[in-house]
């Protein structure tokens, strides 16, 4: 069930890295029924068409004003920026918004809630504000254990060679396509567009104390296995193993004890997202740590097609299967049969 109608509030970002979480929402969410995004460089085109190149019904509103017309509940912040600040000028929409009477959600590192202005709005307009970074209470929190040993359906991380290159949209789309193949499957979500887009086992990692993240990756998987029983439980990765800025991924090979890896990479991407001094790794340098730290198999690769046409996707494709002996898939283009096919071959508990 979910939390009602909502707006997207991505000016000037959508279809890109710093709209991720526009873009995740776009592509699917259970919390809400998303009546359209905001973003005046795109006004009048179809989300789903700017995304995938394929209609969804979902308008691109040029204005806040525009949007307020189809009398949405929330307005969710689609940004996804570089520090996780709400950029000045997005500030007349959001207060419009409230002042309209719309509830507020955002995953930005800055907490709207204690911003004095929007505050106050907020109590004179009844509308709720939700932070969904603040770290939870340090009392709810969990430490390693060990009972994820417990834990008998087959683990896979959905790791990423870089930051804001797919991992989660991957991610959703192999869960869906398991469960639809007859094969239940949980997915963890583990950053703040997975709890906006619904994902029913969600941490938000880059809230979390450092010594309580191990614990609540084993909680969250724990936690699935007790209440659904999968056969699979799904990892959702963060940032990539060598990145400079967002170092991500050891942690869930680590309390999660997971079984292989499905690595996403962006062939035509040579520097790290938002970081031009640095190159991107290598994919084989990545398969070559995450194998070691995991002593567990990257079972498949699933591409990033930014900046590819049609023909170097399959020529690329083509040439990952013949050198790495892996299947690699573009899950946007072609779904995730192949995926789902390797993971047939795996110990899957019954």
């Amino acid at each position: 069930m979910s939390d009602g109608t909502a707006i997207v509030y991505c000016e000037g970002a959508f279809g890109t890295p710093n709209g991720k979480t526009a873009n995740g929402l776009v592509r699917h969410t259970a919390r809400y029924r998303v009546q359209g995004v905001i973003d005046s460089t795109k006004a009048g085109r179809d989300a789903g068409e700017v995304l995938d190149g394929e209609p969804n019904g979902i308008p691109i509103f040029e204005s806040i004003e525009a949007a307020l017309k189809t009398a949405p509940q929330y307005l969710v912040i689609g940004l996804a920026p570089d520090g996780g600040q709400l950029p000045d000028s997005a500030r007349q929409a959001v207060k419009r918004a409230i002042e309209a009477g719309v509830n507020l959600d955002s995953g930005l590192h800055q907490f709207l809630s204690e911003d004095a202005e929007f505050a106050a709005l907020a109590e004179k307009h009844g509308i709720r504000i939700r932070d969904v970074r603040r770290p939870p209470a340090r009392s709810e929190l969990h430490f390693f254990t060990g009972k994820i040993e417990e834990v008998k359906a087959l683990k896979l991380a959905v790791l990423g060679t870089d930051s804001a290159i797919g991992k989660r949209t991957t991610a959703v789309k192999l869960n869906q396509a398991l469960n639809d193949a007859g094969i239940k499957s949980e997915l963890i979500g583990t950053g703040q567009t997975s709890w906006l887009q619904g994902v029913k086992y969600s941490i938000r990692l880059d809230s979390l104390i450092n010594d309580f993240v191990t614990g609540e990756i084993e909680h969250a998987i724990h936690e699935a296995w007790v209440s659904e029983r999968p056969r699979v439980i799904l990892l959702e990765g963060q940032g990539s193993i060598a990145h400079p800025a967002y170092p991500g991924g050891f942690e869930l090979i680590a309390a999660g004890r997971v079984d292989g890896i499905v690595l996403q990479h962006a062939p035509a991407r040579k520097v790290y997202d938002g970081f031009d001094n640095y190159p991107v790794a290598s994919l084989d340098r990545e398969i070559q740590i995450l194998e070691l730290l995991a002593q567990k198999p990257v079972i498949a690769l699933t591409i990033n097609h930014e900046m590819m046409s049609d023909a170097e996707i399959r020529t690329t494709i083509a040439e990952y299967e013949a050198k790495y002996k892996r299947p690699t898939t573009d899950v946007l283009k072609d779904g995730c049969a192949k995926l789902v096919e390797a993971i047939r071959k795996l110990p899957i508990p019954r």
